[in-house]
């Protein structure tokens, strides 16, 4: 099923109609994932076709899954994840992103030697040692950008929140990209963002997530039919209520590793 590009109000929307055409292959990806052009607008493309099963996500549903995030996303009103929909390519049905040009200047995510770790403006995660064994630390920047990408990481049960996975944008904007794991019934959480652990949520933050559940009821709730279960769906409704009850950024739990691998 395909899903309209609508609802960013970039003036794109007929553009994103025409001809997709495949200009290049990301290689890095365990999924094939490709960039491509419509027209002037460059995008990335991920057909359902080329997603590799996987033992605990159902097969064929990682595009559909990415669609959902950016629904949810825009459910926030937080522009944590781009532009994202379904609709056919070169090599069939598949998830649409447009392109991102970062910063490679600079780093939300970092794993630093302790004489490199920051006096200020940064969150610790772990430490560890690496293959020189030396001590190191997983940091991340203590913005606000990260805190709405954590929280709606937990609302949207991202269980692949790697370093790579957050773009830093020339004006300090994050964008959160790679979304195909999540929605899963089960507690799957997986994030380099555990720095903000124990904190209180703010009431802006908590207007946001209420706004979400409120969605879950009208015009999000039908759109996210098409696009996960409705276990999922009841999923994602109850960790929006634990959220809001609770109030502060959960800590990790449950047996699976609470981190992805690799980090970045």
């Amino acid at each position: 099923m395909a899903t309209e590009a609508n609802g960013s109000g970039d003036g794109l929307d007929g553009e994103l109609d025409g001809e997709l055409v495949i200009t290049g292959r990301i290689t890095t990806a365990s999924n094939a994932t490709f960039l491509a052009q419509i027209g002037d607008t460059a995008v990335v493309y991920k057909p359902v076709a080329g997603e590799n099963p996987l033992w605990d996500f159902p097969d064929g549903t990682l595009a559909h899954r990415e669609a959902a995030a950016y629904l949810v996303s825009e459910a926030f009103g937080w522009n944590v994840v781009p532009r994202t929909w379904l609709r056919s390519g070169p090599m069939g049905v598949g998830m649409v992103q447009l392109w991102q040009d970062i910063d490679p200047d600079q780093d939300a995510v970092d794993l630093v030697t302790a004489e490199r770790l920051p006096d200020a403006g940064w969150r610790r995660v772990l430490d560890g040692t690496d293959e020189e064994d030396r001590e190191v630390t997983l940091i991340h920047e203590d913005t606000d950008s990260l805190r709405r990408m954590a929280i709606f990481d937990v609302v949207a049960n991202n269980a692949d929140r790697k370093g790579g996975h957050i773009l830093a944008m020339p004006d300090g904007h994050r964008h959160g990209v790679d979304h195909g794991l999540t929605f899963h019934a089960e507690h799957k959480l997986r994030t380099v963002l555990w720095g903000f652990t124990g904190d209180e949520l703010r009431p802006d933050e908590l207007a946001a997530i209420d706004g979400v559940r409120t969605a879950l009821y009208d015009e999000l709730g039908e759109a996210l039919t098409a696009l996960i279960t409705p276990a999922e769906l009841d999923a994602l409704d109850a960790r929006c209520e634990r959220l809001l009850s609770r109030a502060h950024f959960p800590a990790p739990r449950g047996h699976m590793p609470a981190v992805p691998w690799p980090l970045f």
